[in-house]
């Protein structure tokens, strides 16, 4: 019995020591998560001012089948039979379904595109997502670690220009975003997006007037350059979005976790007294035992 009883005292001890752990991670998390929705605030901010003046230039070269001639808004290799696929996931777990979740997305958009007969490729930014792929032997066109935890413009431009640039080829018909995004507090949502060709860039209402002015090349640049800013701030906000999803989700599962490790310690409390008093109960009945033999 006493050897029972220090067992559950270690386990007890155990337990509470994780509950430390896990209710600290949650408090690193909800700092960073604030920290990082800010971030994807004043991201979102511009990314709309973008797509605002792309859709402007786009509605100064519409005219006749400039924009569908534009490499950026038509249709790449159609005879080409791959499409690239860019995802994010974090380098970290303990953040719950957070990873799997986006995994599952692009296994479930690789197998619509078997279908399909067209081979996908995979650029891959996140540890998780790159063990994974490597563990099941599916082959990774390219991978970035470190950059979905600190996400930097600049690297995160370098990285999906390499996709631009086999689109511009003609070497795929599609680059396909995919990363979980951050909705709210306390939930996450799986975003899907069509970097190339670009889709939803609307013409404003205010510039239809514009339609009939003939375009030039400065303005057909101005068009180039803005759709490339376009797509490298769309990878951009993938990460910060991604990073604020992050820490909401690893947020959720250390509060869960904090819960469940406070339950099993009240529940081996409990089993430790009932224990306790049995062993106590056995030793009275004993000495009671040992004291009627005597008379």
């Amino acid at each position: 019995m006493g050897n029972n009883l220090k067992d559950i005292r270690k386990q007890i001890s155990s337990v509470l020591n994780t509950q430390k752990t896990t209710r600290a991670m949650k408090l690193v998390s909800t700092s960073k998560l604030k920290k990082a929705d800010e971030m994807a605030r004043r991201s979102k901010m511009y990314a709309s001012k973008i797509v605002e003046v792309l859709g402007e230039i786009k509605a100064k070269v519409a005219s006749g089948d400039n924009v569908q001639d534009n490499p950026y808004f038509s249709l790449g290799n159609k005879d080409s039979q791959f499409v690239d696929i860019v995802l994010v996931t974090a380098d970290k777990g303990l953040c719950g379904g957070f990873n799997i979740n986006t995994i599952k997305e692009v296994n479930r958009i690789v197998a619509e595109y078997k279908t399909q007969k067209i081979k996908v490729r995979l650029r891959v930014i996140g540890k998780k997502a790159i063990e994974y792929f490597k563990f099941n032997e599916i082959e990774i066109l390219d991978s970035a670690i470190g950059l979905s935890a600190t996400p930097d413009y600049s690297r995160a431009a370098d990285f999906v220009n390499k996709a631009v640039e086999d689109y511009l080829k003609g070497a795929t018909s599609k680059v396909i975003l995919v990363h979980n995004g951050f909705k709210n507090m306390i939930s996450q949502e799986m975003k899907v997006s069509q970097l190339l060709p670009i889709e939803g860039i609307e013409i404003p209402n205010e510039c239809a007037s514009i339609l009939e002015v003939e375009p030039n090349e400065q303005e057909n640049e101005i068009l180039n350059q803005l759709a490339s800013k376009y797509v490298e701030f769309s990878m951009y906000y993938a990460l910060v979005d991604s990073l604020a999803a992050e820490h909401s989700a690893r947020m959720q599962a250390m509060d869960a976790a904090t819960n469940n490790a406070g339950e099993l310690a009240r529940t081996l409390t409990i089993a430790y007294n009932k224990a306790r008093q049995e062993a106590i109960t056995t030793e009275l009945v004993e000495i009671n035992t040992g004291v009627e033999s005597m008379k």
